[in-house]
């Protein structure tokens, strides 16, 4: 059987309550008495892994009648969500980060797996090779918002 953390698990609930629709609203205490756990760990879920890179927007309304909501977006489709995709990335990127973002944009059907394999080796820490971890994350942000802005241009 698969070990798979609480994270994991609230996950895939709430990737669940989705559907068929590209956006949800949730309560983050509700979730949390559901699965036994403190708020906090629907906050860590909701920051880690419905990140911009990974396709979602998040927006929360904190208060008595608060809420959050969790939009599936389509990474190219819409200028605004590429830009702040861009944005995200900034002048820096870790390889996991950009691989993340990737794997969405292939899941989200927009790049080939061929395409995909292709930007996934051209970020590599291989293939930049470089000394300085810092020099490494710049160089990839620089190739990844190029590629997303040829994809734009393509689209």
């Amino acid at each position: 059987m698969e070990n798979r953390s609480i994270s994991d698990i609230i996950e895939a609930y709430l990737k669940e309550i989705f559907g068929d629709d590209t956006q949800i609203e949730i309560r983050r205490s509700e979730i949390a008495d559901h699965f036994n756990v403190v708020p906090s760990q629907i906050n860590y879920v909701i920051k880690t892994r419905f990140t911009i890179q990974n396709g979602y927007l998040v927006q929360s309304k904190r208060g008595g009648g608060g809420y959050i909501r969790i939009e599936r977006v389509n990474l190219l489709a819409d200028v605004d969500v590429l830009n702040s995709l861009v944005q995200a990335i900034g002048d820096s990127i870790r390889e996991r980060d950009a691989f993340a973002i990737i794997e969405t944009l292939y899941n989200e059907k927009v790049i080939s797996r061929r395409e995909g394999d292709l930007m996934l080796v051209a970020l590599s820490k291989q293939t930049l090779a470089v000394d300085d971890t810092n020099m490494e994350n710049k160089l990839r942000a620089r190739i990844l918002v190029s590629f997303l802005n040829r994809l734009r241009y393509e689209s």
